[in-house]
């Protein structure tokens, strides 16, 4: 007769599970009755590393000797592991005789309980198995679907919204300098979750059409010389909403804590008393010169990567800050720096950076309007004076290798 099962998550934390055997398959099983906070005792004669480690460790308790008869005593659940049919039956025969549910490893089809094919994404648990006994079980399949399950949940193409509120909490993420395929795993997860997202000028606008119709977006981006939304406002912002028990996502440009305020976004946060996690991004100071084939360090011409913010030269770095950065070698990477850039040229060269030093920037990149404009800084507010944000600027020799 077909076994249809009955799947069921356990509660084990705190009650005795036993498994025999000591080898990689009864660990696996170890490791996840472990993670569950059960009281984990293993028979086995050997047992491999991370159980010798686990036992050490006071996570479990490990008898070193074969199976016998009253091991399962007062056990929940037990697993049969260690590869020898004639112990694996004896283990599954106690179990049955005293009502306590077995696992067996080397048997798909026999024990009383089966494990699937688990997948743990954030608070959401799946199990996928096959129903079935007599030679129909079939744990490949299993595994199969499981992977499709979790290749579909990272790329956010699952419905992940709570429909019960679970309490307000922010995530801030990093999108990237543009382009939605740079965009993290993590952080497509995160969005296909999100009840409300706040979002900048310089993110991956395109995702947003991949959103549900009932996701709130509030856009607060801010553009040179413009902000409608102050910084103090968008920290309100997330406070309020994860107040409200909604899911908020921050995705913002970059990294948010690469030149993005994301420090300041968290402790506005943290000091409201909303919990609130970072999903890092692509930062655009590494990304974009790699779009234009630079790389930021190079075997025999930089070894250290400087970046900086233009606001700051716009703001009054002094001649002391100018020599310090032109006599620190390597690569100088300045973001939102355009409108400072004859500042900048001018103030490196002031401080004796050679006029040959050659400068790339990097405009609008990963975008199908990139532009890459190339010189030294001599001569590179000349040559760029047309250039618009959102672009990066690169500084020494390894700017020579962009692709222009």
């Amino acid at each position: 007769m077909n076994d249809p099962g009955f799947p069921l998550h356990l509660s084990l934390a705190g009650r005795r599970v036993v498994v025999v055997g000591g080898g990689p398959v009864a660990a696996r099983k170890v490791a996840g009755c472990v993670a569950a906070g059960a009281d984990v005792l293993v028979v086995a004669p050997y047992a491999c590393e991370q159980i010798v480690a686990d036992a050490g460790a006071g996570l479990l308790t490990w008898v070193e000797r074969d199976y016998q008869h009253g091991d399962l005593a007062d056990a929940w659940l037990a697993f049969a592991a260690t590869g020898d049919r004639a112990t694996d039956e004896a283990v599954e025969a106690d179990a049955t005789a005293q009502r306590t549910f077995c696992v067996r490893a080397d048997d798909a089809t026999a024990g009383s309980a089966r494990t699937p094919a688990t997948l743990r994404r954030d608070d959401l648990v799946i199990g996928v198995g096959t129903a079935g006994a007599g030679g129909t079980a079939d744990p490949r399949r299993s595994v199969a679907v499981r992977n499709a399950i979790a290749q579909a949940m990272d790329s956010g193409t699952l419905p992940l919204r709570r429909h019960r509120p679970a309490g307000g909490h922010v995530v801030l993420i990093g999108g990237g300098p543009g382009d939605p395929d740079l965009l993290t795993l993590r952080a497509r997860r995160e969005l296909a979750a999100a009840d409300v997202v706040v979002v900048d000028r310089l993110a991956p606008l395109a995702v947003l059409d991949e959103l549900g119709p009932d996701v709130l977006v509030l856009d607060v981006g801010k553009t040179p010389g413009r902000h409608p939304v102050s910084q103090h406002e968008i920290n309100l912002l997330l406070v309020e909403h994860a107040r409200a028990g909604r899911r908020v996502v921050r995705l913002k440009g970059g990294d948010p804590y690469v030149l993005g305020r994301g420090g300041e976004e968290a402790a506005a946060c943290r000091e409201a008393g909303v919990s609130v996690d970072v999903v890092p991004g692509v930062t655009s100071a590494f990304a974009v010169p790699a779009a234009a084939g630079i790389p930021v360090t190079h075997r025999g011409l930089a070894r250290q990567v400087t970046v900086l913010s233009g606001h700051d030269a716009l703001d009054g770095a002094d001649r002391a800050d100018w020599r310090s950065l032109a006599a620190a070698g390597g690569t100088l990477v300045i973001l939102m720096g355009v409108a400072a850039l004859p500042r900048i040229s001018a103030g490196l060269l002031d401080a004796g950076m050679k006029p040959d030093t050659p400068v790339a920037v990097v405009e609008n990149g990963w975008s199908p309007e990139q532009r890459v404009t190339t010189g030294t800084i001599a001569d590179i507010a000349e040559r760029a004076r047309s250039a618009r944000s959102p672009a990066v600027i690169v500084i020494g020799a390894v700017a020579a290798l962009a692709l222009t």
